[in-house]
């Protein structure tokens, strides 16, 4: 989905935060989705919406009249008989009554009608805005999100939501008419008082608006903490919640209650703040309307007195500044819904106008997958300028063949990966696929042509076959059981109660480890990917589930380009070549064998792991040598323990 040019960001465009401009930003932004351009019966509610508020506020003009006249025709029927326009048969007091319910009653039903009609050009605009920010986090850098907390990120969006909504149902419709209303009040009092009513009338208005916009900008600083606290209590909790095994590990509890209540008790503080910041600006709007109320009332008394006003006319003056009350009312509370929308609103304008990291150069062409050779031409990288990840790293990966990158930890080696999906861009360098370097050519299409299975796979909350169908989403039933199957975990499946409509919980938590990897295995035998990128997939699973997966992916790999990111070096032994990183420079290569016998940084590691297996053979036998120790059966003897043979791993890598 396009986005508007309006949120890009750059030099000299208007900031929504702290800008006196910032509700005017916020409406150019919103304009196009309240008046689109491809919904030409959006356009149509539009117009017919505010022609139904200006015939609503026309009527509510009359309203007031019809007071006044019912209000002569009881105190001074002869009179109204006499004086009155419209007659002794409209003057009567129960048509008079009549009337007015009835202008009070059209006010209204036009005004619902006016609403209801411009609901579905709000929510279109709240629903187009909301996606566009949703696709535009997709957008955004690995980095980006990587800095920000996922809870953050959704109380975001969700704020962002109501205010467009408030704006767009408050401002866009109803602003402009409200001002055209004051200015009929206005002209009617004049025209049946005086310039002195008036005077008083701008007076009120003047200070009214006044008060309301010191006190709303005095409530925004307290408002915006209580945001900001009301979303560090979201963080807090979700972060608790998607932790919810670690807190019972540690026994915990206590710790993580104490942690939210403390974020609670700062957005209480706010909150409470909040509301009685509310009580204050209320009171004083009304202690304003109310003095404001009674010297017209009081001159319209002299003027009875006098003679030259009557009973009604004081009753239309009290019916006229409750009137000119609604409307000062409701711009009192627009202000405030407002800028208070603007604050909700500025960090997802923020997110919006925030550029891409990673984009497509002009007139990118699809990446062209013939062999699915990979080749880094001293490729640099940093996170941060002052600590580089990759020093001049070079090296090939040939079509069809397998290549492990394995060293110690902080050596680069999932950075490599994370390059390849050109989640970031290199500093210095080339990357190359069959020949083409990765930043000439779509994301889409780079991304479609490598399949990961990940050590930390995460699975949507739903079902095992739509987190296999993850893969390629147009897939039948049948191609996906056919993927489960070559990752052994079509059995598995079979023999739940609800099969592959069986839900996976949060993050997949209700599946085991080595189930988890057999899905990203399946998902990606689906995705049927040229390349394949493992990146440390087995190093989490126990010695049993590995070789069961490794299995699952020598299947994979077969006839396709692989890149091992790898942490156990007995799964990479049979790899075509092995790199071995430190400190982000290449510091040995060659296959197994030869790294055994150079004895440099491989063969360390290598020697190791295989004290560390041998340390855990030798803790298991002497479980077992316990246990014989206390039978009454004599135990036949083990017979040595000897290493377990690889299965070949010829076009596949373990990430």
């Amino acid at each position: 989905m396009n986005i508007h040019p309006s949120f890009a960001a750059g030099p000299g465009k208007p900031r929504v935060s702290g800008d006196r401009g910032a509700l005017l930003t916020a409406l150019v932004h919103l304009w196009p989705y309240v008046w689109p351009s491809d919904r030409r019966d959006l356009k149509a509610r539009v117009l017919f919406a505010t022609v139904l508020l200006f015939v609503a506020k026309l009527t509510t003009m009359a309203v007031p009249f019809t007071f006044k006249w019912a209000t002569d025709a009881l105190a001074d029927p002869q009179t109204a008989h006499e004086t009155s326009w419209v007659g002794w048969a409209l003057a009567a007091p129960v048509v008079l009554t009549i009337a007015y319910g009835g202008t009070r009653i059209l006010m209204a039903v036009l005004t619902q009608f006016r609403d209801g009609l411009f609901a579905r050009v709000a929510m279109h605009a709240v629903r187009r805005l909301a996606l566009i920010t949703f696709d535009h986090m997709h957008l955004l850098s690995l980095r980006f999100h990587l800095e920000r907390k996922t809870g953050g990120l959704t109380r975001v969006l969700e704020r962002g939501r109501d205010a467009i909504e408030t704006i767009v149902r408050m401002v866009i419709v109803q602003l402009f008419p409200t001002i055209v209303e004051l200015a009929l009040v206005v002209g009617v009092l004049l025209w049946q008082f005086n310039a002195y009513y008036v005077a008083v009338i701008v007076a009120v208005v003047a200070v009214y608006i006044s008060y309301t916009y010191f006190a709303t900008e005095w409530r925004i600083g307290i408002r915006r903490k209580m945001n900001d606290s009301d979303i560090d209590a979201n963080v807090k909790a979700i972060d608790s919640l998607l932790n919810y095994e670690t807190v019972k590990y540690f026994s915990a509890e206590a710790r993580e209650s104490e942690r939210y209540d403390r974020s609670m008790a700062r957005y209480e503080d706010a909150s409470i703040k909040s509301y009685v910041s509310l009580a204050v600006l209320n009171a004083g709007q009304a202690t304003i309307f109310t003095i404001g109320l009674a010297i017209v009332m009081i001159m319209c008394v002299y003027g009875i007195k006098s003679g030259t006003q009557t009973v009604g006319d004081f009753v239309m003056i009290n019916a006229m500044m409750i009137q000119l009350y609604q409307p000062l009312n409701f711009m009192g509370m627009v202000y405030r819904e407002i800028k208070q929308a603007v604050i909700d609103i500025e960090k997802m304008f923020a997110i919006l106008g925030r550029n891409p990291e990673i984009e497509d150069k002009p007139g990118a062409k699809p990446l062209m997958v013939n062999q699915g050779a990979i080749r880094f031409e001293n490729v640099a990288f940093a996170y941060e300028p002052a600590r580089p990840i990759l020093k001049g790293v070079s090296f090939e990966v040939p079509a069809g063949h397998t290549v492990a990158i394995v060293g110690p930890s902080g050596a680069g080696k999932s950075t490599i990966s994370r390059l390849l999906f050109r989640f970031y861009d290199i500093g210095s360098g080339r990357i190359l696929i069959d020949g083409q370097d990765i930043r000439d050519v779509t994301q889409a299409s780079l991304r479609a042509a490598i399949g990961m299975v990940p050590q930390d796979t995460v699975l949507f909350n739903d079902t095992v076959r739509y987190n296999i169908r993850y893969g390629r989403w147009d897939a039948s039933d049948a191609e996906v059981e056919k993927a489960a199957g070559l990752a052994q975990i079509d059995t598995f499946i079979r023999s739940t109660p609800k099969g592959y409509e069986t839900e996976v919980g949060e993050r997949g938590l209700k599946l085991s480890g080595g189930e988890k990897q057999r899905v990203a295995i399946a998902r990606t035998i689906l995705k049927a990917p040229p390349i394949l990128l493992l990146d440390e997939a087995t190093s989490a699973l126990d010695s049993h589930t590995e070789r069961e997966i490794q299995d699952a992916l020598d299947r994979v790999s077969r006839n396709r380009t692989t890149l091992v990111i790898a942490h156990r070096l007995s799964t990479i032994v049979e790899a075509d070549e092995i790199i071995v990183l430190d400190h982000g420079v290449i510091v040995e290569r060659g296959t197994h064998a030869q790294l055994l016998a150079a004895r440099g940084l491989y063969a360390s590691m290598w020697n190791r792991q295989r004290e560390a297996e041998a340390a855990r053979e030798k803790l298991a036998l002497a479980g077992d040598d316990a246990e014989e120790a206390v039978s009454p059966v004599p135990a036949t003897p083990e017979p040595e323990a000897q290493p377990q043979p690889r299965l070949r791993m010829t076009d596949a890598a373990a990430e």
